[in-house]
């Protein structure tokens, strides 16, 4: 990892804490969607709400984008990556699409929203990698139009192992402006997290599913 990357891992990682955008709690977990207990909560939404951290955000997607050479569609993942990728489509000066999680029951039935040829290369933007698989769902949607994907590139990526492994099985890049590594790092630094903390926090990274059995 290069030095501007790091940089942007750990600035990143840092206004997402002050924001609170991202939480731990090793001590009381939250009980994700999937019924996964977990000691971290990530909700990005929440860096609309500060215009300095999103101007932040967005001028580091921006840089973060140019891994991915020429595009020229950005997309984003219903529904939380929408917002994100209107902002980095219009950093940009690039058209805007954007991919829901599946078609509408009604009017056109649309899975994908905006005008599309079906020719374009487009970076999709998530803006949170867990698993990997809404992002990958919205991929196939695109290619299953026509499209070229240069990428995905997200806010955050707990950096689980599947979600690695699923990108690499469609042969898809992906990356993020910051991690879980950075997190942690940037936590300890503040004095957010102690020693202790930070030992159940990598734990949790290593098994979540079995985190808590383990304890």
């Amino acid at each position: 990892m290069d030095t501007v990357t790091m940089n942007i891992a750990s600035e990143v990682a840092k206004q997402l804490l002050q924001i609170k955008a991202i939480k731990l709690s090793p001590q009381n977990p939250f009980t994700w969607a999937s019924g996964i207990q977990s000691p971290i909560y990530c909700d990005n939404r929440v860096v609309l709400s500060y215009p300095q951290s999103r101007k932040m955000v967005i001028k580091a997607l921006a840089e973060k984008s140019k891994e991915f050479g020429n595009f020229n569609m950005v997309a984003g993942v219903a529904t939380a990556g929408i917002a994100h990728g209107a902002l980095l489509a219009a950093e940009l000066d690039l058209p805007f699409i954007y991919v829901r999680s599946k078609a509408k029951e009604h009017g056109r039935q649309n899975m994908i929203e905006g005008h599309l040829r079906g020719n374009e290369k487009v970076l999709v933007v998530e803006d949170l990698i867990s698993t990997g698989g809404s992002s990958i769902k919205a991929v196939q949607a695109l290619e299953d139009n026509g499209c070229n994907i240069a990428g995905v590139i997200a806010i955050f990526s707990y950096g689980f192992e599947k979600a690695s492994k699923a990108f690499g099985d469609i042969e898809c890049p992906f990356t993020t402006l910051s991690n879980y590594d950075a997190l942690l790092e940037e936590a300890i630094n503040i004095g957010y997290i102690d020693e202790t903390q930070l030992e159940t926090l990598q734990n949790w990274r290593k098994s979540p599913e079995n985190w808590l059995a383990a304890k």
